[in-house]
Order: structure tokens, then C-alpha cells, then sequence
């Protein structure tokens, strides 16, 4: 069957971890919603109860939180090919700490509470899939949260380019020193010196 870019894209993640038969691809890609977000918009604002889970088909989107100054500390760029939403909130239905704004225009497929339990039910093999997408989830948190206490600034901004050369080049200085912890000055001043090297 010949499917759009987006159930495409989203179909392909989903078999690096689950075979689908073409039935069932149709049924879960009948459970999706689609959602564009302009460029600045929020999908998410602290305080929001997470309705979805978001799989980005087209874009970038930031998500942080506001420290007590107003501060935006970013925990994660999401762009093609990432999942990305608060899965607390979602799964608690509990009001959620965090921003998530599209820094470029941006299209997801959304799944929403009630179909990502009805697609347990009728596709239990989902849930190997979404084990497998939160142990690597978590997995990272716990990478990025090591590199904050054992890196030095410099270090982390190499290991983000590293790691995520497919986002560097699409975000501002600014936020890239929100991820990184640290000034927009100061990180001006490490990309000119790693740029250097």
C-alpha cells in the first residue's frame, strides 16, 4: 500500500523495533491525529495536561521548563523522526512542567490517551515498542544528566554536535545555551574556540 511521507516516516520507526502486518499499520495509523504548529507557536505550555504523544514529521520543536528568574532551561530538541511530549503528565493526566515550541513550522502525528490504550488492546505488540522507545528515553536522560555533572560546558556543546549534527545547524545560540547550561555569551565563546580547533 503506498502511504504518505508522514505514515511513512512514522511506520518505519516503528518497525526498527515491532513487525507490522498491513493491517495493522492501517488500524494504528487510524488512531493518529495530525497536528501543524507555526513556527513560535506552543504545542505544550506548563500547566497543560498532556493530551498526546507527539512524533514529529516535519520541523523542530524545543522543550524546557522556566526556572524562578524566568530562565528557559531546554531538555530536549525534538526534529524528524523523534517522539517527544511529557509522558508523566500523559500518563498521570497531571498538569505538566514544561514548554514544548515549535522553532520552525512543524506537522506530528499525535496519539491520544484513550487510542494509546485502545491500541494495546487491539495490537498488544505495541507495548514492546513502547517499552523499547522509553528505556531509550530514559537511557538518554540518564546520559544527559551524567554529561551535566561530569562535562565541562565545552564538552557538552562537542558531544551535541556529535550527537546530533541533524540539529545543530537548526536552532539559535541562544537556545543551544539553554540546552548546553549555560550564557548565550559564554557559548558564543565556546563555538568560536571549538570552531577554531
Amino acid at each position: 500500500m503506498k502511504y504518505k511521507e508522514s505514515h511513512t516516516l512514522i511506520l518505519n520507526n516503528i518497525a526498527r523495533f515491532i513487525d507490522l502486518t498491513e493491517l495493522e499499520k492501517q488500524k494504528y495509523l487510524s488512531l493518529l491525529t495530525e497536528i501543524k504548529v507555526k513556527k513560535k507557536a506552543f504545542l505544550m505550555q506548563a500547566g497543560d495536561v498532556a493530551k498526546y504523544e507527539y512524533f514529529i514529521t516535519k520541523g523542530c520543536l524545543k522543550v524546557y521548563t522556566l526556572d524562578e528568574d524566568g530562565a528557559p532551561h531546554i531538555s530536549m530538541f525534538a526534529v524528524e523522526d523523534y517522539w517527544t511530549g511529557d509522558i508523566a503528565s500523559f500518563m498521570m493526566k497531571k498538569p505538566t512542567p514544561y514548554f514544548i515550541k515549535a522553532t520552525e513550522h512543524s506537522e506530528l502525528l499525535g496519539i491520544s490517551r484513550a487510542n494509546y490504550d485502545l491500541l494495546f488492546q487491539e495490537i498488544p505488540k505495541f507495548e514492546k515498542f513502547y517499552r523499547i522507545l522509553y528505556q531509550k528515553s530514559l537511557i538518554s536522560y540518564i546520559q544527559r544528566s551524567n554529561h551535566g555533572i561530569s562535562l565541562t560546558a565545552e564538552e557538552r556543546y562537542i558531544e551535541f554536535k556529535r550527537k546530533y549534527p541533524q540539529i545543530v545547524n537548526r536552532i539559535t545560540q541562544k537556545d543551544l545555551a539553554g540546552y548546553i547550561g549555560i550564557t548565550p555569551e559564554f557559548m558564543s565563546k565556546i563555538i568560536s574556540k571549538v570552531n577554531r580547533m
